[in-house]
């Protein structure tokens, strides 16, 4: 990978007409992602599939209602990667709005959606103060991977989070190893080892102090 083609790239927040390629991008980084997998479930691939398409969708919608940051990755024109984060201003975990809770209960069933509140709400407890956000995806497109996007995409995260007064840094759960590296590359440290459900993974902390 070239430098030339990293620095024709850019960082810029997503648009209304950007979030039907972001969940694409979202559904086939995360497709085999085991805490997924896990809260989903996946007995019947096809329903594990359309119970991953329902989470993103209303998760991506959820974000943008509530203007958070949704941090686009393009090549051009084109959309490569994707990153959005979620503050405390929106109410996490337990306390999730009724209104995404019934949607979230409509596309991934009652298990489901608890199951992803349980995460947030586990991420919360690890975080060091209420003025943290949320990584909620970070994901590439998968032919633009190992090309040092990620790297990228990150650091387009942490530019965005120190340019914000009223947060202390950003906090991410990580199960996967080669993810955990590129994120304690960028000065994410680890806070915590959780185990949420079955899966064991880390809390990661990105501390603007």
């Amino acid at each position: 990978m070239d430098n030339n083609t990293l620095e024709t790239s850019r960082a810029v927040y997503l648009t209304a007409e950007d979030l039907r390629v972001a969940a694409s991008i979202l559904y086939n980084a995360y497709h085999d992602d085991p805490y997924f997998i896990e809260v989903l479930g996946q007995d019947d691939n096809q329903q594990y599939e359309q119970k991953l398409r329902a989470a993103i969708r209303e998760e991506l919608n959820e974000l943008w209602q509530q203007e958070q940051p949704l941090i686009g990755l393009f090549d051009g024109d084109r959309l490569i990667g994707v990153a959005c984060v979620i503050t405390q201003q929106v109410p996490l975990g337990e306390g999730r709005y009724w209104h995404w809770r019934f949607k979230m209960m409509l596309g991934t069933g009652w298990k489901s959606t608890q199951g992803l509140m349980q995460k947030e709400t586990c991420i919360l407890e690890h975080l060091p103060s209420q003025k943290c956000g949320v990584l909620q995806f970070i994901a590439l497109s998968p032919n633009e991977q190992q090309k040092g996007y990620g790297a990228k995409l990150i650091q387009a995260v942490l530019s965005w989070c120190d340019e914000q007064p009223g947060l202390d840094g950003i906090g991410v759960f990580v199960s996967n190893s080669s993810h955990h590296q590129a994120f304690v590359k960028q000065e994410f440290v680890s806070i915590a080892t959780v185990s949420i459900g079955n899966i064991e993974g880390e809390i990661l902390f990105y501390s603007k102090a």
